[in-house]
């Protein structure tokens, strides 16, 4: 029987590419050991993979966004649903002088109310709300983008770590998240690896400021997804135990 963790989800698969970060990644500078909440279901490997969403966003509301030119993990495009002020802007609320929360609607919003809907739904504080627009990229070119993510700073000590989800909105059965843990170096190891399968509807939590991250779009047309920053908590954590995939007898 699998575990709910691990429904879906491929581990421990090594594979070599000829480009690697080094110690002078921008990565290394962010924190990894910090007092603040976190959620004990991330404890172990720092994604927990939940049932696949029971809603579609439709293609004419989410191809309808403002866009911006914002690069972040390959070639991407982001529509802001909700930021640090309620501004189209996809810079981190830090130049705002805030945490990744309380954040406010966009214009965006208004075009996607069955995303806002699912956010307002998780009830837990959120902070940044995007639809990514991804073009296709191979591993090859997606390793050369893997990193981690500064989502906790201005973040105070003794509030609730913030974390990401993922709601995949276009169909990539053949694409992947492709997840690793830190080295004794802090640098990706690969026989921590973990693949994420990017079907229609699928849904993740990761903790990005700990795990290394990025996607392999193996396709011939942009992937869409959403990604959503939440405070770590107890509304948070009822609502990853409510939602969390049906183990599969194997």
């Amino acid at each position: 029987m699998a575990s709910p963790a691990s429904v879906g989800v491929g581990r421990n698969i090594v594979v070599m590419t000829s480009f690697w970060p080094n110690a002078d990644h921008w990565s290394l500078k962010i924190p990894l050991e910090t007092p603040h909440r976190r959620l004990p279901v991330l404890d172990e490997s720092g994604v927990i993979v939940l049932a696949d969403a029971d809603f579609d966003v439709p293609t004419s509301q989410y191809e309808a966004l403002e866009y911006m030119d914002w690069k972040s993990g390959g070639d991407t495009n982001f529509a802001p649903i909700a930021s640090a002020d309620g501004e189209l802007d996809c810079r981190g609320f830090w130049d705002k002088g805030k945490t990744d929360k309380d954040a406010l609607w966009t214009s965006n919003a208004e075009l996607v109310p069955a995303i806002r809907d699912y956010v307002d739904g998780v009830g837990a504080n959120f902070g940044r709300v995007r639809v990514i627009k991804l073009e296709p990229q191979d591993r090859e070119t997606a390793i050369r983008n893997i990193h981690r993510d500064d989502n906790n700073r201005f973040n105070p000590d003794d509030e609730g770590w913030v974390v990401r989800s993922w709601v995949e909105l276009t169909d990539n059965p053949g694409s992947y998240m492709l997840l690793m843990d830190n080295g004794p170096d802090g640098l990706p190891d690969p026989a921590t690896e973990v693949r994420v399968p990017l079907h229609r509807g699928s849904r993740f939590v990761v903790d990005t400021q700990r795990l290394w991250h990025v996607v392999v779009h193996n396709g011939d047309a942009p992937r869409y997804a959403l990604i959503t920053s939440f405070e770590s908590g107890d509304v948070l954590e009822r609502w990853i135990d409510a939602n969390l995939a049906v183990a599969i007898a194997g």
